[in-house]
Order: structure tokens, then C-alpha cells, then sequence
């Protein structure tokens, strides 16, 4: 590819919206272009690196003999209806209506499409294990797109369906799909961690993130340094941080805490460390007898884990934060001195893990400006209807393998496989006959990609104050062959040009820059895109006999001879 036939528009500002490294690049490197909110055009240079990523998928995809095909964007709500997922999914879900007023929508995913295949085209024991796949465009309704091609609403995505014959089948299967995925990120040359994670939407029973690491990444991955442990906060195990509860040590007292409404502010008041004090949080739940307003304790230094507090007994059908007048009625007092002593009307209370070892704790006295000191369990009130794990893990908690202690990093999910089952066969009625003849429902995996998430995701990991830094494998171009005096020197075109076909002849993907630009301009556009490797041909060099080479990762530069520079190049992109 030569630089003067290619469409290539760099941009000095950023636009105002761009809160992401990966959005401002993008878009400065002329791979993007906002055409609405959440919502891109793929230029030319962009498309490129996209589809480098879909070209390893689906090496990885058909090595491990999935079968591509490709289904439809949009979707009849009849099979959403089916699922039960027309109404389970929320307004993410984009529901439209064709000139017959009959219901589709622009598929977020495809189990219900998929399954509808398998149930009218797989009949026998036969037939099975099978793994369909294909690369498409989805669409989610962001409430609020942002971060660029990282949250926007329109999307690829490459979506994988196993079906298997039993339990067992499925979770091999499973595993194919997990190691396919370890490849494929390995291929991509990505610093990356695979994570135990929470079903979420998609629901099943087991279910792996696969994250990139970046400081900007919106999730918390939990992990053991000295084991394989690794997990999304969401699932992470929050152990109780107390061996057993010690005996009361001091008397209940009803202690004057003005103006003190916040655990932090309690624990100053009072001279005590913030891991002596109870955070009250107040849930609600309705059903045909009513509300229930539920009271989850955790210690005054830890956060509630929504997750985990959806799936206890009781809240797993959903559930809400009370309302001020829930509070109110069962409290019998406003927000900010909520505690589990002398409730104004019963409630269920559940304590975290680490709370229900805890004695002489700090708690509100469920009347303004005042706290409870020196509660205990038993003796000042009932034993917890219910003990959970309800926090977040925190940085330096004990390791599962209760040898070390856990790190926290950042990360983007970019990948998510899942075991689900009987799930969706179950609801589409998906069966096969067995070697009896009889009919059982197969079992299900679902494996996702985001492939232009893998694009941002990417840049986030990888980029300096000078813009890209490209893992070779993702590079729009993999070498660039820079001339300085282009229509000045006939040498030097000449010595470009050889080394450019060289390089194309060995199976580099390269550009050569013949627009004949300034050094300074050319250079720096070249760094913000973030070719991997620049080979720099200019009159003073060839007088020496050299050209110039520059790893754009290292930033390091070497001259090396002309006639050595096709070999040199080639290693410097290896190392690259």
C-alpha cells in the first residue's frame, strides 16, 4: 500500500467528548468517525485493524471446529417472547416494528436465533456436539454511550453456540472454548487475565471474563499473585476477616453522634477505627403480600456487592432500595442513624460474613444524632436471620488459598464464555432423540468476543503521550518505509521502493509514505497510528550506507546497512 493511494486524515484536537484514551486516538488517527451517540463509522485505517482481529478469531474458532455461519441483525420478538426475555431484557433491548406492526429487534445477542436453528436442524444424538458461530453487527441502548467504540451502542461481535448431548459434553465443550479463547488473546498480543464472573443477563451456571488490563478498565479483577485465583469483584469471595467473635468487652450505651450520619464521620467523632462501626443499607422487595424491607449490615469500611446480595434466599426474584418512607415507617427515623436495635417495626436482617464475628460494634440507634457503642450479638440483640458474603473484596484480603493475600487490578472485558444448560432448550422446546429414542433437551454454551471492543481495549493498554502503540498482530500496517526527499532524490525513491516490495514480498504487511511530507510531519503522524516499525530512508544515511530503524514500543533507533535492512526490519517487528 502506498500512503498517496490510501485515505489517511489525522487530526490534531481531539474531540470534546472523548473521555478515553482509546476514543481520542481513534479518533485522531482517522480510524472513527461519530456519526451518533454510540454510533461509528469505520474508516479505512480502522476496518483494518478489525478485521486483523476477526482473522484470528477465526483461525482460533475453526481450529477448534466451530462451524460458521451468519444470522440475521434483526430479530421477531416472537422468539424473545419465547425465552421470556421480550420482557426480562430491559430498554437496552432495541424493540422496533415493521410495516405490519408485528414486533422484531435488533439482536444484543443471539441465543434465541440459534436455538431456533438447532431445534429444527438438529434432530438426532448424532448430530451432536455442534458449535455454531458468526461475526455480526449488534446493537444495545446504551443509556449513556460513552468512552468511544468501548460502550457505544452498534457493535461487532463474534457470538458461539455449543450443543451437546448431556452435562458432561457441554462442559467439554466448554473447555474447548476456554482454551480457544487463551489462544486467541495470546495471538493478539495482549496483556490479559480470564476471570471466574457472574452470569449476568445471559444466565447458565458457569461463566469465565476474559479481561485486558488497563488502568481505564471499568471492571475490578480479583486475583491471587501466588495462585491461578482470579475472579471479577462481582464473584470474588470476600472471606470474614475475624477468626471467631470475641466475648462483649463493654456495656451497650446509646452515645450522642450530632451531625454524624456517615460511618467515617461516627468513627471520628468517637476516636474508634471505621472497622468498628456497622453500614446499615435498607433493600425492599414486593410480592402479593406486600413489601418486605430487608436490612443488610456490613462493617463501616466496606461496600456493598449488589451481585452477591441478588442472589440470597428471598432477594433472587429482585430487589430495590427502600424508599424514605419504608425507612421511615420501620425505622422510625431518617436515614443516616439506621441500626438493628429497636426497629419500629420488624425487619430481615442479614450480616455479612465479617459483621456476624463482630463484638462491641458501633451502630445506629435508629434516632437522630444518636449511635449505638458497645453492641454485641445475643446479648443487646437477635442473632442475624441471616449470614452472607455481601461485601466487595478489598486489596490485601485473605486469599482463598488462605496462603497469600489478594491484588486488585483494572480491566475490559473483552470476552465472556458461558455454560448455560437447559436454559434456552428448555424454553424453546430445543430436543433431540437419543439412542433409546428418546427426546432430551441439549445442552447449551455460549462464547462471546467483542471484536471492536478488542480495538479500543487494545489502545488502552497500549499507548503513549505520542498516540498508538500497536501489538504487531493488530497493527493497521505492520511496517512503515518513511522517505525523507522523496521527489528529491531518485536514490533514495529507489532504495524505498526495493525495500518496500522486499518487505511485501515476505509477507509484511507495509505502507510506504511517498506523499513526500516533512520528517517532522511524517514522523509524528506515524507515531499517533502507531505502526509497529518505521524504516527511515534518507540521502545522508544512503551516503553512509545506512537507514534508520525505529521500534515504535521501544522507541528505540538503530541504523543498520542498506543491504542488511529487509533482515534487521524483520527482526525488529518480531521483537516488536
Amino acid at each position: 500500500m502506498r500512503a498517496s493511494r490510501y485515505h489517511l486524515n489525522t487530526l490534531k484536537e481531539a474531540p470534546s467528548d472523548a473521555e478515553v484514551a482509546s476514543h481520542r486516538l481513534m479518533t485522531r488517527a482517522g480510524m472513527i468517525r461519530k456519526l451518533a451517540g454510540g454510533i461509528y463509522t469505520y474508516m479505512p485505517l480502522g476496518l483494518r485493524v478489525i478485521r486483523k482481529v476477526e482473522a484470528i478469531v477465526r483461525e482460533e474458532m475453526n481450529a477448534a471446529g466451530a462451524l460458521e455461519l451468519l444470522m440475521p441483525v434483526v430479530q421477531p420478538a416472537e422468539l424473545w417472547r419465547e425465552s421470556g426475555r421480550w420482557e426480562q431484557y430491559g430498554a437496552e433491548l432495541l424493540r422496533i416494528k415493521d410495516r405490519h406492526e408485528r414486533d422484531f429487534v435488533l439482536q444484543p445477542t443471539s441465543e434465541e436465533v440459534i436455538t431456533d436453528i438447532a431445534r429444527n436442524e438438529l434432530h438426532s444424538w448424532r448430530q451432536l456436539p455442534v458449535n455454531f458461530y458468526h461475526i455480526q453487527t449488534k446493537f444495545r441502548d446504551e443509556r449513556r454511550p460513552r468512552f468511544g467504540v468501548m460502550r457505544g451502542r452498534e457493535f461487532t461481535m463474534k457470538d458461539a453456540y455449543s450443543f451437546d448431548r448431556d452435562e458432561a459434553g457441554a462442559q467439554r465443550s466448554y473447555d474447548a472454548m476456554y482454551a480457544a479463547y487463551l489462544r486467541i488473546f495470546e495471538r493478539l498480543g495482549l496483556q490479559f487475565r480470564a476471570v471466574a464472573a457472574d452470569t449476568g443477563s445471559i444466565g447458565g451456571d458457569r461463566s469465565h471474563e476474559f479481561q485486558v488490563i488497563a488502568e481505564t478498565g471499568e471492571d475490578l479483577i480479583v486475583y491471587d499473585p501466588d495462585s491461578s485465583y482470579a475472579a471479577n469483584i462481582e464473584l470474588a469471595e470476600a472471606p470474614a476477616l475475624l477468626a471467631e467473635r470475641a466475648a462483649p468487652g463493654e456495656p451497650l450505651a446509646k452515645t450522642p453522634t450530632p451531625g454524624a450520619a456517615k460511618c467515617q464521620a461516627v468513627a471520628e467523632l468517637l476516636g474508634l477505627p471505621l472497622s468498628r462501626t456497622l453500614k446499615s443499607l435498607v433493600l425492599a422487595t414486593e410480592d402479593e403480600a406486600g413489601v418486605q424491607v430487608w436490612l443488610l449490615l456490613l462493617r463501616g469500611d466496606h461496600e456493598l456487592n449488589e451481585i452477591k446480595a441478588g442472589k440470597l434466599p428471598g432477594l433472587k426474584q429482585g430487589w430495590r432500595f427502600a424508599t424514605e418512607a419504608e425507612i421511615v415507617e420501620h425505622f422510625g427515623c431518617q436515614p443516616g442513624y439506621l441500626g438493628p436495635i429497636g426497629t419500629a417495626r420488624p425487619v430481615r436482617v442479614v450480616a455479612d460474613l465479617t459483621v456476624a464475628r463482630m463484638s462491641d460494634f458501633v451502630c445506629g440507634a435508629n434516632e437522630a444524632g444518636f449511635h449505638y457503642t458497645g453492641a454485641n450479638w445475643g446479648r443487646d440483640l437477635p442473632e442475624p436471620e441471616l449470614v452472607a458474603d455481601l461485601r466487595n473484596v478489598v486489596e490485601g484480603d485473605p486469599a482463598p488459598s488462605g496462603k497469600g493475600r489478594l491484588a486488585i487490578q483494572r480491566g475490559i472485558e473483552v470476552g465472556h464464555v458461558f455454560y448455560l444448560g437447559t436454559k434456552y432448550s428448555e424454553a424453546l422446546k430445543a430436543t433431540y432423540l437419543d439412542e433409546t429414542g428418546k427426546p432430551a433437551l441439549m445442552q447449551m454454551g455460549c462464547y462471546g468476543i467483542g471484536i471492536t471492543r478488542i480495538v479500543g481495549a487494545a489502545i488502552e493498554q497500549n499507548h503513549d503521550e505520542r498516540g498508538i502503540i500497536w501489538p504487531a498482530a493488530l497493527a493497521p500496517f505492520q511496517v512503515v518505509v518513511c522517505p525523507v526527499g522523496w521527489s528529491k532524490s531518485a536514490t533514495v525513491r529507489d532504495t524505498a521502493e526495493r525495500l518496500y516490495e522486499a518487505l511485501l514480498a515476505r509477507g509484511v504487511d507495509a505502507i510506504l509514505d511517498d506523499r513526500d511530507q516533512r520528517p517532522g510531519v511524517m514522523f509524528a503522524e506515524w507515531e499517533l497510528i502507531g505502526v509497529p516499525v518505521r524504516v527511515t530512508v534518507g540521502e545522508r544515511g544512503l551516503a553512509e550506507g545506512v537507514v534508520e530503524l525505529l521500534t515504535r514500543r521501544q522507541g528505540e533507533t538503530a541504523k543498520v546497512p542498506v543491504d542488511e535492512a529487509l533482515e534487521q526490519t524483520l527482526a525488529c517487528l518480531a521483537r516488536a
